[in-house]
């Protein structure tokens, strides 16, 4: 179990956490599937976004968010043997602004914000960002963005700039995530305290890892419970 007292910080990644990314890259792809007369499940749209952008991500040279999920549209397009249009390669990263907050969320945070400094880490690029900040409501204490660092996780090089600007111990730094291959898997290699958020019928858009976090919760209104209940 965790000391709860000797958390300062809270950090968050966004798309998947806080943000069901799943439904929105889920109902971006297959709009454009159906233009095109081709239909997917979930679970393969899922499977191909978490083959491709990992593998987008991790090639020679930084590419903004927006970009990777052009190339990942690209990629479903040759798997698919289709073609798609310019607006149709660039729809999934338009669609991002408007991928739904979990209806937990807004709440956890506001009541987090109350005792702990939050700060988001996240794989996306700072416009992308600000957009789904206006959604969520609550002032961040820190954001930490892909594009500010220039890489993605897993990469640790995120999470190092992340502790940079927090100034605080290890011990007293609790991550909070639904990616055991983005999230949890770096903050092991780093010795930080990690929160998993399996949500419910969630999780097919990352790959998986042998990551193991310190606690497991169904949604943010169980860690909250877990973190303020004293």
């Amino acid at each position: 179990m965790l000391n709860t007292d000797q958390f300062e910080w809270l950090s968050f990644d966004c798309y998947g956490t806080l943000v069901d990314w799943e439904s929105g890259i889920c109902d971006a792809v297959s709009n454009v599937l159906n233009r095109h007369g081709v239909h997917r499940s979930t679970r393969k749209i899922l499977a191909m976004f978490s083959e491709i952008e990992p593998k987008v991500q991790a090639r020679p040279g930084y590419l903004r968010y927006r970009d990777v999920l052009h190339e990942v549209m690209q990629s479903i397009a040759a798997e698919l043997n289709l073609a798609f249009s310019d607006d149709e390669l660039g729809s999934l990263a338009e669609s991002l602004p408007n991928w739904p907050i979990f209806p937990d969320v807004a709440g956890a945070l506001q009541t987090l914000k109350e005792r702990y400094k939050l700060a988001v880490i996240s794989n996306v690029d700072d416009d992308l960002f600000a957009s789904t900040a206006k959604a969520l409501n609550v002032d961040f204490d820190l954001v930490v963005t892909a594009q500010q660092v220039q890489s993605y996780k897993p990469d640790l090089r995120n999470f190092n700039v992340a502790s940079a600007h927090m100034k605080v111990d290890k011990q007293n730094w609790l991550h909070v995530a639904e990616s055991l291959y983005h999230d949890i898997s770096p903050a092991n290699q780093l010795g930080i305290k990690s929160v998993w958020v399996n949500r419910p019928n969630r999780g097919g858009g990352t790959r998986p890892t042998d990551a193991v976090p310190d606690v497991v919760v169904p949604d943010l209104a169980a860690l909250t419970e877990i973190l303020c209940r004293h």
